[in-house]
This record gives C-alpha cells, sequence and structure tokens, in this order.
C-alpha cells in the first residue's frame, strides 16, 4: 500500500456519499414539498369546496398515491440496479423525480379545469412515488458497498440525512413565502415557487451524482453473475421472506412518527388549533436542522454497539414521546411544540440512521438493491402512505390528538418485535453475502 492510498479511499467515500446526500435531498425535498403542500393548500387548490378536514382528507389521499407506486419502482429500479447496477439507475430516478415536480408547479387548480386538476395532480405523484421508490435503495447501497465495513453505520446513515435536509429546504421555502406573502396570494400562485425551483436543484444533484464511480462490490458480484441466475425479485421472495418482513415491521414506527412529526403537525396545528401556517412549519424546519446533525450520530452508535440497541431506542422513544408531543402541541405554545418536534425526530433518528446498514446487511449483494427496496418500499405503502389520512381521520372521528398518539404506540409496539426477533447484523461482511 502506498502513502497516498489510504487518502485517495477516504476522497472515494466522501464522493460517494456526498453525491448520495445531495441527490437523496434534492428528491425528499420534491416529495415532501408535496406532504407540506397537501396539509395546507392543496385541498383548497385541487378539489370541491367544501368542508375544510374533508378536504385536506382528498389531498392527503393523493399524498398515500405516491407511497403505492413506490413498492413498483423499487421492483423495477432494484431488478436493474441489481443487472446494470447503482449508478444509472440513481441518475434516471432524480431526473424522473425532478421533471414530476416541476410539472405540479405549473398544474392548473380544480377552479380552472374542474375534475382534470386531481386527475393530474395524482398521476405526478404516481410519478414522483415510482421515482422515490427507486432512489433510497441505490444511494444507500452505493455508500455502504463502498464504505469501511467498521464505519458503515456512520457513512450509511448520511443518504439518510437527505430526508432532514429535504424536509428543511422545503419547510425553508414554504415558511418564507407563507411570512412574506399574505394567504390569498400565496394560495394564488406562490405554493408554485417551490416547485418551479426543484429544476435548479435536480441540475445540481445529476452534476454531482454522474461523477462518481459504481459500487466495487456490486462490480465484484456482477463479475460472478451467471445466465441462470433467478431474477433478482424472485430470489428475494424464496431466500429473504424473513429479512423482508423484519424490514418491514422495522419501519412501521420509524415511518409513521415522522410523518405525524412533520406532515400532520400542519394541519393539526391549523385545523385543530386554530394557528396560522408558520407555527408548525417554522417548528418543523428548527426540528430538522437538529434531525440532520442526530442521523449520522446514531449511525456511528449503531457501528460501535450494534444496529438493534440503537434501532430500539428510537421505538420506544417515539411510541412514549407521542403523548408528550400531543400534549406540548396542544399548550399553542411555539417553544413548546418546537420542543415536541425536535424531540420526536431525534428519537426518529434513532432509527432512521442505523437503518441503510442494517436493511443492507440483510441481503445478498446479487439482491441487495431489490431486497431493500421491496422491504423499504412495501412498508412505506401501510405506514408513512397512510399515516397523514389515518392521523386526520383519526383527529375528525375524537377531535383529540391522543387518539393520534395511540397510533404512534401501536406502531411502536410492531417495530419493537420485528427489530428484537432479528440476530444483530453490524459485523456482517457484505462480499460474503
Amino acid at each position: 500500500m502506498t502513502a497516498t492510498e489510504p487518502v485517495r479511499t477516504r476522497t472515494s467515500i466522501v464522493r460517494v456519499v456526498g453525491a448520495s446526500l445531495v441527490g437523496t435531498t434534492v428528491e425528499w425535498y420534491d416529495f415532501f414539498l408535496y406532504g407540506v403542500a397537501a396539509s395546507v393548500v392543496f385541498g383548497d387548490l385541487f378539489f370541491p369546496k367544501g368542508e375544510q378536514l374533508t378536504g385536506t382528507l382528498l389531498s392527503f389521499a393523493t399524498f398515500a398515491v405516491g407511497f403505492f407506486a413506490r413498492p413498483i419502482g423499487g421492483v423495477v429500479f432494484g431488478h436493474f440496479g441489481d443487472r446494470l447496477g447503482r449508478k444509472q439507475l440513481l441518475v434516471l430516478s432524480l431526473l424522473m423525480m425532478g421533471l414530476a415536480t416541476f410539472a405540479i408547479g405549473l398544474l392548473p387548480t380544480y377552479a380552472q379545469v374542474g375534475a382534470l386538476a386531481p386527475i393530474l395532480l395524482t398521476v405526478l405523484r404516481l410519478i414522483q412515488g415510482f421515482a422515490l421508490g427507486g432512489e433510497w435503495g441505490g444511494a444507500v447501497l452505493i455508500v455502504s458497498e463502498h464504505g469501511d465495513p467498521a464505519r458503515r453505520g456512520f457513512w450509511a446513515s448520511w443518504p439518510q440525512a437527505g430526508a432532514p435536509a429535504g424536509q428543511l429546504i422545503a419547510n425553508g421555502v414554504l415558511a418564507g413565502l407563507a411570512a412574506f406573502q399574505s394567504d390569498a396570494a400565496f394560495n394564488s400562485w406562490g405554493w408554485r415557487i417551490p416547485f418551479l425551483l426543484s429544476a435548479v436543484l435536480v441540475l445540481v444533484g445529476l452534476w454531482v451524482r454522474l461523477r462518481i464511480e459504481e459500487s466495487p462490490v456490486f462490480q465484484e458480484a456482477r463479475a460472478k453473475q451467471q445466465p441462470e441466475d433467478k431474477l433478482p425479485l424472485m430470489e428475494v421472495l424464496t431466500k429473504y421472506p424473513r429479512e423482508v418482513l423484519t424490514a418491514m415491521g422495522a419501519r412501521m414506527a420509524e415511518n409513521v412518527s415522522y410523518y405525524i412529526f412533520t406532515i400532520v403537525i400542519a394541519t393539526y396545528a391549523k385545523e385543530h388549533l386554530g394557528m396560522g401556517k408558520s407555527f408548525a412549519l417554522n417548528a418543523v424546519l428548527i426540528g430538522a436542522a437538529v434531525h440532520f446533525f442526530a442521523i449520522p450520530l446514531w449511525g456511528a452508535l449503531s457501528d460501535r454497539v450494534g444496529r438493534r440497541p440503537v434501532y430500539l431506542i428510537g421505538a420506544v422513544g417515539v411510541g412514549v414521546w407521542a403523548f408528550v408531543f400531543v400534549a406540548l402541541v396542544d399548550t399553542k405554545n411555539f417553544a413548546l411544540a418546537t420542543l415536541a418536534v425536535t424531540v420526536g425526530l431525534v428519537l426518529h433518528g434513532a432509527m432512521y440512521g442505523p437503518q441503510a446498514s442494517f436493511f443492507t446487511e440483510l441481503f445478498g449483494t446479487r439482491v441487495r438493491y431489490s431486497g431493500v427496496s421491496v422491504g423499504y418500499q412495501l412498508a412505506s405503502i401501510i405506514a408513512g402512505g397512510l399515516a397523514p389520512f389515518i392521523a386526520v381521520a383519526l383527529l375528525k372521528a375524537y377531535d383529540s390528538g391522543y387518539a393520534i398518539a395511540i397510533y404512534v404506540a401501536v406502531c411502536a409496539v410492531i417495530s419493537i418485535v420485528a427489530v428484537t426477533s432479528y440476530s444483530e447484523t453490524h459485523k456482517r461482511d457484505l462480499t460474503s453475502l
């Protein structure tokens, strides 16, 4: 080994992490932008006028549609990602997401074209979900398969930090517009600006992502690939059913709590507590900033003590904190609401940080893209996809935030069972799987 080789290796992993982080930030910006907009403006703009919460429910129904497209995207991108490589599919997913988000910013409203408006919105949401379904698996794998195994949890957690980074940018832009525009101007045209800005972010993401190299672990596995090998999806379903179920169960508390703490709070504060748009948006803005730094710290801790102990801290934590969260937000005090969101997201990070490396370590290299994508995205349908809809329905039925807290707690129990039922993975060698 030459004197310069360690430096070259370090530069390589930093570049790969940077490319994955930029790309996932852009894609999550696009995805979360839709979620925030659905909670504050889409119900009025794209659906018939009626009772406020009913319009919001219809808006969240289109939000959920994107999650139903994610497993399909995961299967398609996973198949070609396991056959052709991680890099090419990551570029395609980013491009698809960006174009769909830009197009949402150009859509006519229900008042302009009637029923065609929600139809077009739903189609573009499906494209967003399909693209994101292929993004996550490739982004975390290309980092996990490049990095030092002893620090896999730390390095692989950085693409995860793209979620709060995207949330931070999305909420920041919307909060800025809400602060400097009247409600009439924001509802008329101001909401379109963040969607149109996506084009600039995608160009930056593509430029960075095109400069990275393919995963060395994948290249080695591809060289050994045989023509008679099963299709990746079929091998996942026949050889790794337990791993798929483990990933799905582990995601329940993580996915549901995240959307409650960052998306549903906007509707809860506005419709149930009568607070302005900025109340929830600014609280999530601060919480997302802390969340961004918490995720890699939890990932690093999982390298030392294992994935399971850290993940369980998060699952138990959000299950308990959900009740405190509601109590603090109900005070209508901004500082306490911000504390509620921030602590909730820090606890969420204990699951989200080690999640990338944990799921990567569940599957063999030949089918890893398909495996992590299927497990991760199938859970997205019943967890994150339905979370805002279920939460708002519970709020409408019981007129209390504690009904939502019970929902989060039940999901936490599912995740605790899933994680404790599987063995520790953090010392596994990816090249031998």
